[in-house]
């Protein structure tokens, strides 16, 4: 299956943009949430987008390539390395093609590499480990597949939001209902930040 996401509505885009991913993940119940292994690579890296998932061998990226070459402007790359870490998925070169094409970013439960070269090109990342060992290159995967990332499962379609804190998966069913309880968490929590400055 190779199918393309839906795009987000450029106002939701603009919502999603202005909240912690740990407010979404607090009005998920904490239940939509990758695993702490599941971070940064470079701070201050952040990303919103529908989900192009990718299921792959651990340690094999040939579908990660195909991924990068069939998903749409926007997407980001959810990437079901099956926790395999001695084996980088990808790197520099990888992310400048994917960001040549527009996608917004990856979340590997694998390892990747080039992490300061990721970040220089400002190219969000996400990933289990890092490691200079570089992948095989002969399959299997599958595309957007649901796959298992930091123990969520994420649906081709369902909505990435990442930042320092780590990543989080909104079902797309859910999108609108939970961008609005996001919004009154956030709120809530602006409103005690100044009431204790002033104290």
């Amino acid at each position: 299956m190779t199918g393309q996401t839906t795009p987000l509505p450029e106002d939701l885009y603009r919502r999603l943009g202005s909240l912690p991913a740990a407010n979404i993940g607090d009005v998920l119940d904490r239940l939509y949430v990758a695993e702490a292994a599941i971070s940064t690579v470079w701070k201050g890296a952040k990303v919103v987008g529908p989900a192009f998932t990718v299921m792959t061998a651990g340690g094999d990226n040939k579908l990660i390539h195909e991924a990068i070459d069939t998903a749409a402007p926007g997407d980001v790359l959810v990437i079901d390395g099956q926790a395999v870490t001695h084996r980088a998925l990808l790197g520099d070169l990888m992310g400048r093609r994917a960001k040549a094409r527009g996608l917004a970013g990856f979340v590997v439960d694998g390892a990747i590499r080039d992490a300061d070269d990721l970040g220089a090109i400002g190219f969000p990342t996400w990933a289990r480990a890092v490691t200079p060992a570089g992948p095989y290159r002969n399959g299997p995967g599958l595309l957007q597949v649901p796959v298992s990332v930091g123990r969520v499962v994420v649906n081709p379609g369902d909505v990435i939001v990442g930042d320092d804190d780590g990543i989080t998966v909104i079902p797309r069913h859910r999108l609108e209902e939970i961008v609005a309880a996001a919004e009154a968490k956030h709120a809530g929590e602006e409103e005690a930040r100044a009431r204790i400055a002033a104290l």
